[in-house]
């Protein structure tokens, strides 16, 4: 079976969605695709369940992560993958987000983050940061930008990192988190060339293990976390694994109830 579907790619021309794609594609390879399940919501990221050859639910905006929970208890064998935007995780399925930490169902979490609501042309998001003008805040956004990492730290996440939208970054951080045993959070920083270009970004990141950051210390990892807070457009900005550790995954404990 291909991992690639033959439906044609609409995204825009050199849009780092592609990279997120390859990556993806890449971590899949040599793998039994029917042990592989894929949800995603609604957004430009979204359009990756049309261009895998996986089962899957293609979701209502923010409702991800019930998707992926409920295949998981449905089918605890499947390796299920879910894929959001950074208004569908951020904005309307924030909700969700916070008690997948709690759960810890054992499936891994991809947040495409370009800090705007592309596909309806630009609104602010949750991570846009202070200032950004558009049309439905001409003077600016006022408010500050929440910071996902430091969220998901403070929220008892079992596996949190972020990357850049780097095909190669992409299949290693996939590779690591389907090892995990647990919720794996992965953000991915993904400027939008048209609405949110790189400001930047790219130059300004680091990976964590070339740093000697110790991902099993939750103090470490918060310290890690402040670093970038989506808004300054100075300081280095980390990748990589912040923090992993252990705990009870939910669908084995409610089957053992």
């Amino acid at each position: 079976m291909k991992i690639r579907t033959n439906k044609d790619i609409t995204w825009c021309p050199g849009c780092f969605n592609n990279q997120i794609l390859q990556g993806t594609e890449e971590f899949l390879k040599n793998k039994n695709l029917k042990d592989f399940a894929i949800s995603a919501g609604i957004g430009c990221h979204a359009k990756i369940f049309n261009y895998l050859n996986l089962p899957g639910l293609n979701t209502l905006h923010g409702r991800v992560i019930p998707c992926c929970l409920g295949m998981k208890i449905a089918n605890p064998k499947l390796n299920v993958l879910g894929f959001a935007g950074d208004g569908d995780a951020y904005n309307e399925g924030i909700g969700h987000l916070i008690h997948a930490c709690r759960y810890n169902s054992n499936f891994t979490y991809v947040v495409h983050d370009n800090q705007v609501f592309a596909l309806t042309v630009a609104q602010p998001t949750s991570t846009t940061e202070k200032g950004y003008i558009d049309k439905t805040n001409p003077f600016g956004v006022q408010t500050h930008p929440i910071n996902p990492i430091e969220l998901m730290l403070a929220n008892g996440c079992t596996f949190v990192a972020r990357v850049f939208a780097d095909a190669k970054q992409i299949k290693w951080v996939l590779q690591e988190a389907h090892k995990h045993k647990g919720f794996s959070f992965i953000e991915v920083l993904q400027p939008c060339i048209v609405f949110h270009p790189d400001i930047g970004y790219k130059e300004r990141c680091y990976m964590l293990n070339k740093s000697k950051h110790d991902k099993s210390n939750l103090k470490a990892a918060l310290h890690k976390a402040k670093e970038f807070d989506y808004n300054t457009k100075k300081g280095k900005i980390p990748l990589g694994i912040f923090y992993q550790t252990k705990k009870p995954v939910f669908e084995e404990l409610i089957r053992k109830r």
